[in-house]
């Protein structure tokens, strides 16, 4: 199989398990509507169960959809910055930092609650820094960069989970951001999505190529003219931001932004211009599968799809921090 059609069958498949899994997604739960009465319930004419879906489950898979998406590129960018293949949003304290910040605003500001994304993000760059700062010693090594950040992520989750269980859980919107859960998202919470995310994504495109050049070596990089500090710094704020949204409405979701850049470069190569969009469309698809079966593994129970993701994610860390142990010694 040549390479480009490798290329166009991943994102073909991808996009059509996709919307499968959308509409798999709008049918798990008590209430059912084909496909043709979805179209005509949304289009044509009222229908009281597809109204009910459309109110009840919509927000939630576009939610998983848009925070996936926004959670897999983060992890592109910041591997491409770091050039560490092992760094994620979550591993890094980024999302805890984030989180905290949301948790913090959701409960003493609620005025704020539109700009919770914003606020989360100004956590996020905090969390940022403080790894980066913390894990400089002559350099940066990718595995000290590692472990501060789950230091870092273990403080701050630490602190949101103090919090959560001192005041009782007598915030849902705290609760729901502690614990990562979606279930009682509403319309609100997508329309805050579609005010920054969207914006985050235009803006990882236009920096794709930038992300090919810091794989470079930095002479190399320099000698083409490319300002590398200027770029990291950029290509790292927007990550941050497409972290911190996706944070401050769906909570920290914990090795997405690990696992989907690697299957992603398997499937259609590290050229982040076709390696951006093609994650795009596998963070939807993964944060929505992982959503899905929380909701039917254990129906009427729901998991989290925090947790799922922590289940597959967390093994898929130790193979590959077993497998590069040697290249990231130090």
């Amino acid at each position: 199989m040549t390479s480009k059609l490798k290329i166009i069958l991943s994102f073909s498949i991808t996009a059509a398990a996709l919307v499968t899994l959308f509409l798999f997604a709008v049918n798990t739960g008590s209430l059912k509507v084909t496909p043709i009465e979805l179209f005509k319930g949304l289009f044509i004419s009222y229908n009281e169960n597809v109204a009910a879906v459309f109110d009840l489950r919509f927000p939630r898979i576009f939610i998983a959809m848009l925070g996936g998406a926004a959670t897999a590129v983060s992890g592109v960018l910041l591997q491409a910055v770091m050039k560490n293949p092992l760094a994620d949003p979550g591993i890094i304290g980024i999302s805890s930092g984030a989180s905290l910040t949301a948790v913090l605003i959701t409960a003493f500001i609620p005025s704020l609650y539109y700009f919770t994304p914003l606020f989360a993000f100004l956590g996020g760059m905090l969390a940022f820094f403080l790894v980066y700062s913390l894990a400089w010693k002559g350099g940066l090594s990718p595995v000290r960069i590692i472990l501060v950040g789950v230091a870092v992520e273990a403080m701050f989750s630490g602190i949101m989970s103090a919090f959560n269980s001192g005041t009782g859980s007598n915030f849902s919107g705290v609760a729901s951001i502690v614990n990562a859960n979606i279930s009682m998202k509403t319309w609100n919470d997508l329309f805050m999505l579609l005010w920054y995310v969207p914006a985050g994504l235009i803006a990882s495109f236009f920096v794709s190529g930038a992300c090919n050049l810091l794989a470079l070596e930095d002479k190399t990089a320099r000698s083409l003219g490319v300002n590398v500090t200027g770029s990291r710094i950029v290509i790292s704020v927007i990550a941050v931001l497409l972290a911190g949204i996706s944070t401050a409405v769906i909570g920290p979701i914990s090795f997405l932004g690990l696992v989907v850049p690697h299957i992603a470069r398997l499937l259609v190569g590290s050229n982040h211009k076709l390696l951006t969009p093609y994650s795009i469309l596998l963070g939807a698809f993964t944060l929505l599968l992982a959503d899905t079966v929380g909701r039917t593994v254990a129906a009427p129970y729901e998991i989290s799809a925090s947790i799922i993701m922590a289940v597959v994610g967390g093994p898929f860390f130790i193979f590959l921090l077993r497998r590069s142990r040697q290249s990231y010694a130090g």
